[in-house]
């Protein structure tokens, strides 16, 4: 579908992004830096991951021609004002689903929209409540699946997601990379 007189760029090489973008009907290129995300410690919340999506954006602004918006983004998880990243190991992403387990988190995802004359940033935000998690339902998540690559240690499209999440409050497919519909209004409008 041809919502906007843009050429589509997306600067992430996240499968879950493409996807969703796919799945939307919109035509795009990927284009990807290979500079390393960082954010001032001092940062909170949905400030970290409008953060870092604008730093992606700066990073490949000057890749832009002037027909193209660049997409990109960026997810957290926080739990109890704690952000918890992607798990660098086995027992990181352990400690972190026993941390959401029969608890309410926030994922914030951020997307930065720019062009070579402008670019704005907004941010989605929704609750997820996990019920009880055993051992046994970590150890098989982890053991079968691929939570390394993902903030939280989970990805909600997979097993964990259908057997364990009690209630999501706000959009799905933000929990998995993308606000969906907030970015097609804000693709639309821009």
């Amino acid at each position: 579908m041809n919502i906007t007189n843009y050429n589509l760029v997306l600067g992430s090489n996240s499968p879950r992004r493409k996807k969703i973008l796919t799945e939307m009907g919109l035509s795009f290129e990927i284009r990807i830096s290979d500079k390393e995300e960082n954010f001032p410690e001092k940062l909170e919340g949905k400030k970290v991951s409008e953060y870092l999506a604008k730093q992606k954006s700066n990073y490949l602004s000057e890749t832009l021609k002037s027909n193209e918006l660049l997409i990109t983004a960026d997810t957290i998880v926080v739990n109890n004002n704690i952000i918890l990243n992607k798990p660098e190991n086995k027992e990181e992403a352990t400690k972190t689903l026993r941390l959401l387990s029969e608890k309410t988190h926030e994922v914030i995802t951020s997307v930065c929209l720019s062009s070579m004359k402008k670019s704005e940033i907004f941010s989605e935000i929704t609750k997820v409540r996990f019920s009880k998690l055993s051992e046994k339902m970590v150890s098989y998540y982890i053991d079968n699946y691929s939570p390394f690559d993902k903030a939280g240690s989970y990805g909600i499209q997979e097993w964990i997601g259908l057997i364990a999440i009690e209630k999501i409050n706000g959009s799905y497919t933000n929990v998995v990379g993308l606000p969906s519909q907030k970015l097609f209004e804000k693709i639309r409008l821009f």
